[in-house]
């Protein structure tokens, strides 16, 4: 039976189903530590945009390459991001739950801070995943895209959130959001960002030969590594 066949669209979805809640498991896994959940979402996104470019390799090995690649960039970030989560939640509850009456330009900051933590923690995870940078410029550029990409940053914003919110709604199907709550928004999410990030890669690959960092290879699979943006000063 042909449908059967490894090449089959059947057996080809199944595949990608299988590799998809095998990284969830993964990446809830690599989370628990608390300090690793940078490194362990970078990972998801990066192999996730593999399996949209169809680079997809052993899964298991695959993930914890890249895990083990991005945890040096994706540890600090990850701090940053957490403490941002912190202050935010902190001047929440004093805020809305102090009984003390604040400016309302204090609370419009207060909303805009939120929204850009937002934007970063949905746009940053995804960029590490495919371009390795500075602490500051990581979060620079991921911010940069957020907005530029405004419609997709929206639109994986309501992917992130409909697991959480089904889970909240129907606690029944927690085994299933274990499964493909993280992974099943990364690869939607990597399907959208695909041909921007490739466009993004492009530009950087000429202005790296442009002004000599790099020597075009051709013969060189790079499809294993992350790809490296140099920061400017070293340009």
């Amino acid at each position: 039976m042909k449908f059967l066949d490894y090449d089959s669209p059947l057996m080809q979805f199944l595949t990608k189903v299988a590799n998809l809640m095998i990284i969830n498991g993964l990446t809830l896994l690599c989370c628990l530590p608390i300090v690793t959940v940078g490194a362990a979402l970078t990972a998801a996104h990066y192999m996730c945009m593999k399996m949209v470019r169809n680079e997809d390799g052993p899964i298991v090995k695959g993930y914890f390459k890249a895990f083990k690649e991005s945890i040096r960039q994706a540890t600090p970030v990850w701090f940053v991001l957490l403490l941002i989560i912190l202050v935010l939640l902190g001047d929440y509850l004093i805020v809305f739950r102090s009984g003390i009456t604040f400016p309302y330009w204090f609370q419009v900051a207060l909303t805009a801070v939120a929204f850009i933590g937002l934007f970063l923690w949905i746009m940053v995870f995804p960029v590490m995943g495919k371009f390795e940078n500075t602490t500051l410029r990581t979060l620079k550029n991921a911010l940069i895209i957020s907005i530029a990409k405004f419609p997709i940053t929206l639109a994986m914003i309501v992917l992130n959130a409909i697991p959480i919110i089904l889970m909240l709604l129907f606690i029944q199907i927690l085994p299933l959001i274990l499964m493909f709550g993280i992974t099943v928004p990364a690869y939607i999410g990597a399907l959208m960002l695909n041909k921007y990030f490739k466009k993004l890669e492009g530009h950087i690959i000429e202005a790296q030969i442009a002004s000599g960092v790099i020597v075009p290879e051709p013969e060189v699979d790079d499809s294993e590594k992350i790809f490296h943006d140099i920061p400017e000063e070293k340009q």
